[in-house]
């Protein structure tokens, strides 16, 4: 276990020296990010003493290598835009996105679980159908279209829930609901073909004939061994709105994650609060996958590190 640890952690450190490598070269290419700094009418001394002091002057290798050590100590820099420290303002941006992720997979799971174990109990019915119906549109439906819609519906129409801000539950209803979506098309089809699989391998048949109810066999038994894949696409989908991919959403409700904090950086080219954005994300990234892959362990007792 503690070599498998080891081994993950060495890994995961590659990863994120990796992708704070490829950010800072990426960035790099964005753009001039001091004439968005300088007024139009900045002369070309002005200019070039402004770069002077921020210090896009020196070489890259320069830039890099400070770079890298303030990375280590989690100093990236004020932001070219706030004037503040770039970490501490994606930092405070990190618990409205928690908050909307978290939700979404949940309601997803809440929702995906029951519809996936109806269709691979009634396979081909009209149950299975409508599951299979609900998924697809859940994976078809763009999300900007799904929230303009409840939007129109909900405060518009009904003066139900709020159409943008931050604070409450009733702020959180709609945009969660909206990226919860398509996790729900997806993990109820995973949620019906992994326990379909199960329902027809022997050790269900022989619980069966032992005497086991239909609901102890289905959840003391097939469930729990469908349980991996289930928890793979769960952690993929959990990690995948914390990546960012909550940006649309949080553009149209005016939510403010750090998917929203990303774009804005990179449409003022503010290196260093991009920077900070990318590195806290793939931090986040490493930190769900490890805990993932220890949590294979707990749910399949065959699985040793």
């Amino acid at each position: 276990m503690s070599a498998y640890l080891a081994r993950r952690l060495f890994y995961s450190i590659a990863v994120v020296v990796g992708v704070s490598v490829a950010v800072f070269l990426i960035t790099h290419q964005l753009g001039d990010p001091v004439r968005m700094l300088l007024p139009l009418e900045a002369s070309e001394e002005q200019y070039q003493a402004a770069r002077q002091q921020l210090g896009f002057n020196d070489p890259i290798l320069v830039q890099f290598a400070r770079f890298s050590v303030d990375a280590v100590r989690g100093d990236f820099g004020d932001s070219l835009w706030m004037d503040a420290p770039a970490l501490p303002l994606v930092l405070e941006r990190l618990p409205a996105t928690f908050l909307l992720a978290g939700t979404s997979i949940i309601i997803a799971l809440v929702l995906a679980v029951p519809l996936g174990i109806i269709a691979a109990l009634k396979p081909r019915s009209l149950l299975d159908h409508v599951a299979s119906l609900t998924a697809l549109l859940g994976l078809s439906i763009a999300d900007f279209w799904l929230g303009l819609m409840l939007i129109f519906i909900f405060p518009v129409s009904l003066g139900l829930f709020y159409t943008s801000g931050y604070g409450t539950w009733e702020h959180l209803v709609l945009p969660a609901v909206t990226l919860a979506a398509r996790p729900l098309g997806r993990i109820s089809q995973i949620v019906r073909s992994s326990v379909l699989d199960e329902l027809d391998k022997n050790y269900v048949t022989a619980a069966r004939a032992r005497g086991l109810s239909e609901q102890a066999t289905l959840l003391g038994h097939a469930l729990r061994n469908a349980a991996i894949p289930i928890v793979t696409l769960t952690g993929f989908e959990l990690t995948r709105l914390l990546a960012g991919f909550t940006v649309v959403v949080e553009a149209v409700f005016g939510w403010p994650g750090v998917g929203l904090l990303a774009v804005d950086a990179i449409e003022r080219q503010d290196l260093p609060l991009l920077q900070a954005d990318v590195f806290v994300v793939a931090m986040i990234v490493v930190v769900i996958n490890l805990l993932i892959d220890l949590l294979y362990g707990a749910l399949d007792p065959r699985i040793r590190y």
